[in-house]
């Protein structure tokens, strides 16, 4: 029986549609006691002192870059094997990004091209966790402190409060993933999630950083400037100045308008209710069955799921066609199209968008990351799908891949 297989449908029950009508009905729908609630138990997930949700990841990443004035005269670090927000945000404020390649046959960044790629610039490393592996975020550390001395601040900024370049993880994807025996959101300065519609869990667009006190900085004045950042510098948020007499306010620097309201804290609090005992489950169930399919299969390279200290957040199963060219891949992309069987890639590394080809990037300089991407698929993947629409995605593959 042919299927529809749409590859991320969004896994909402009636407990979310409820928590959204009980938000409407209490007539406060923007950033309100939802969203702080929805922040303190990201921050108790993660084991962090602190978390700010605002209305997307890449806010969560562009509003770190202007709480430590990174811009002009700045270079970051990053991947170029990542989705555009991740280096927009960059360009958004005016600094240099520094693109260091891949691990060979490995999705994530290399940390021993961190440490060649390093100078009295650097401002910020940021990494990118690949459909919810996580990068070796231990190595990284170590890179970044062997090279803290080529630390050079900015002067009457808070740069100069710290000794080095900040760690940044932009761990859009890997949302409950597991490092050392510890969930993913402690292991950078910063780590960055995405509750998009498409990941493990939605607030329909939103995000979150967290966070911990490090070196002079306390949590408690980073997560006020975020809200500083994230309100115009308005003194008090709209539900504060809510109270009789309350409607001073201050103005205390020029910022931004990105901050989480209640509707999408009241989807995000049920889905992370649900998280560890209903959704991740069933995406770990998923990973497996396409691994049972697939594995014996010797025309497809597996991607890793776990070793002895990482384990996945099964967000996505980024699959790779063995021997496969950009070309090849694509037309079995169609192939599976034509049968109502939607597949993606994750990603067309950013280098090779016309916009960042303009800037002077070229893939040729990043060897593995093109090695990772010619021949990447990404199966449909969602709490939503069962076994059998695994073996019903493995099966039709397997028959055009002949």
């Amino acid at each position: 029986m042919k299927k529809i297989i749409t590859f991320s449908p969004t896994d909402i029950t009636q407990r979310e549609i409820d928590e959204i009508v009980n938000t409407i009905k209490s007539g406060w729908i923007t950033t309100g006691q939802k969203t702080k609630l929805f922040e303190k138990k990201i921050a108790e997930y993660c084991n962090t002192e602190k978390a700010a949700c605002l209305n997307s990841a890449t806010a969560c990443l562009e509003m770190i870059l202007k709480l430590f004035d990174i811009g002009k005269g700045d270079e970051v670090i990053t991947t170029p094997y990542t989705y555009p927000s991740t280096t927009n945000t960059i360009l958004h404020c005016g600094a240099k990004i520094i693109f260091v390649d891949l691990k060979e046959n490995e999705f994530n960044i290399d940390p021993a091209k961190i440490g060649k790629a390093i100078t009295k610039k650097t401002k910020a490393i940021i990494s990118v966790d690949i459909a919810g592996w996580p990068v070796d975020y231990d190595e990284i550390n170590k890179v970044i402190e062997s090279n803290k001395a080529k630390y050079r601040a900015k002067k009457n900024t808070l740069q100069e409060k710290i000794e080095k370049p900040i760690f940044i993880s932009d761990a859009a994807h890997s949302f409950g993933a597991i490092y050392k025996g510890k969930k993913v959101g402690n292991k950078a300065d910063f780590s960055i999630f995405s509750f998009h519609a498409t990941k493990n869990i939605t607030s329909a667009e939103g995000g979150a950083v967290t966070f911990n006190s490090f070196e002079d900085i306390s949590a408690d004045f980073i997560y006020n400037q975020l809200m500083l950042l994230s309100l115009h510098g308005q003194s008090k948020d709209a539900f504060s100045k809510l109270k009789a007499g309350s409607w001073r306010y201050t103005i205390e620097l020029a910022g931004y308008k990105c901050n989480m309201p209640d509707l999408a804290a009241s989807i995000g609090l049920i889905q992370l209710d649900r998280y560890e005992k209903e959704i991740l489950p069933k995406r770990k169930n998923l990973y497996f069955s396409y691994i049972k399919e697939l594995k014996n299969d010797g025309k497809f390279i597996i991607p890793p799921f776990n070793s002895s200290y990482k384990e996945s957040s099964y967000h996505l199963f980024p699959l790779r066609i063995n021997g496969a060219n950009e070309d090849q891949r694509d037309k079995i992309i169609q192939k599976m199209a034509d049968k109502d069987i939607s597949l993606n890639v994750h990603f067309i590394p950013v280098v090779m968008q016309p916009y960042y080809k303009k800037l002077g990037f070229d893939i040729k300089n990043y060897p593995n990351t093109f090695n990772m991407y010619k021949n990447e698929i990404s199966l449909p993947f969602s709490s939503l799908f069962s076994k059998n629409d695994a073996k019903y995605v493995s099966d039709n593959l397997k028959k055009i891949i002949k």
